[in-house]
């Protein structure tokens, strides 16, 4: 008999939980078709690709307000079992408050680690086409940075022509092995600059042991230099940035890979960053989980269940605020990094063991 328990249990509130992520995919879909269809307003597509773009792109989004989704759908399953009083079968027979409790947030759990392992790959390659097709119907676009097997690559636009540079590898502030190509506006290739150092840390690029190969009367001559500067439209910092979308990097490829991306120029700081929040979701999940089912649970009347979805609502908002203020806290280093992904956690858990000692008593 109590393994049928576990079983409805188990049963309905996964049932309750895909319902609830169908119907966040679904809103997702239509917010955001409408930003898609914007996008190819001026291109000469079917209404499909917006629609397909839409598709791969909303799951991502999907996985961002999980723990929100499972807080729901959590809610949602104990009000209904309350409700139709499955929750008093359930005490009949054995099943108290604690381990109900116990059930319904190790699951989450699981299912957190789940998505880590197997659908956080598919919608980050998902995420990556997604931006890969979108870029080539960008009209805007006159320059590029890229990391490829041959290292860091940049394209930029300038008022007299084209300039792309290379780079085999990037320590920090700088690019070492770099060689700089110069074209005129119809790409013929005029100046050529070999260095073995490139301070980037401002647009102001250093350049160190200098070699430049400078077209005269159709013969490139040779000139040495110990130091020059040349503008450019990025820094370091810019970059980076142009990387720092977390979307695109899977868990296992955050465990895996993780040197090799510090190698190909990625800022330590956003890897971490990125690594900490995915190994905090399976948390965040079971903690939402165990926030909805100890509001649920401290009474059976059915008159107070406005009154929880309402506390609900609110504890969702100032969850949601209280995760980012932390993260702007650790990213302008007033409080470690990892200590502001990771201070939500802490909080939601002193929260979560006091209303455990409570809803045992009943």
């Amino acid at each position: 008999m109590k393994n049928l328990l576990l079983n409805y249990i188990l049963k309905n509130f996964l049932k309750t939980f895909f319902l609830c992520v169908l119907i966040t995919y679904s809103f997702g879909m239509i917010l955001n078709l409408f930003e898609e269809v914007e996008f190819f307003k001026n291109n000469d597509v079917s209404f499909l690709k917006p629609l397909m773009l839409t598709s791969i792109f909303v799951p991502s989004m999907v996985l961002k307000f999980l723990p929100f989704v499972i807080f729901v759908s959590s809610m949602w399953f104990m009000i209904k079992i309350r409700n139709n009083k499955d929750l008093l079968t359930l005490k009949v027979y054995g099943y108290s408050n604690i381990k109900i409790f116990l059930i319904l947030a190790f699951t989450s759990f699981i299912l957190g680690w789940l998505i880590l392992v197997v659908a956080n790959p598919i919608t980050s390659s998902m995420v990556k086409y997604y931006e890969k097709t979108k870029s080539q119907y960008a009209r805007d676009i006159d320059h590029l940075v890229t990391f490829n097997n041959n290292g860091l690559w940049i394209k930029e636009n300038l008022k007299d022509g084209d300039r792309v540079i290379t780079a085999s590898k990037t320590e920090k502030f700088r690019l070492i092995d770099v060689t700089i190509f110069h074209f005129d506006n119809k790409y013929n290739l005029y100046e050529k600059i070999f260095v073995k150092e490139v301070d980037i840390e401002t647009n102001d690029w250093k350049l160190k042991n200098v070699i430049i190969f400078e077209l005269e009367n159709g013969v490139f001559k040779k000139t040495r230099a110990e130091a020059l500067n040349i503008e450019s439209i990025y820094n370091y910092e810019k970059i980076t940035s142009l990387f720092n979308n977390s979307d695109t990097m899977s868990f296992i490829e955050l465990i895996i890979d993780y040197k090799k991306l510090l190698n190909n120029g990625y800022n330590e700081r956003f890897l971490n960053q990125s690594l900490h929040t995915m190994l905090a979701l399976p948390f965040f999940l079971f903690l939402m989980t165990a926030i909805a089912s100890i509001l649920t649970m401290n009474t059976l009347k059915k008159s107070d269940n406005l009154k929880y979805i309402v506390l609900g609502l609110v504890i969702c908002v100032l969850v949601y605020y209280f995760k980012d203020l932390s993260i702007a806290l650790g990213q302008t280093d007033r409080i470690p990094l990892a200590l502001s992904i990771w201070a939500p956690i802490i909080a939601l858990s002193l929260f979560t063991f006091i209303g455990v000692l409570q809803i045992n008593e009943k």
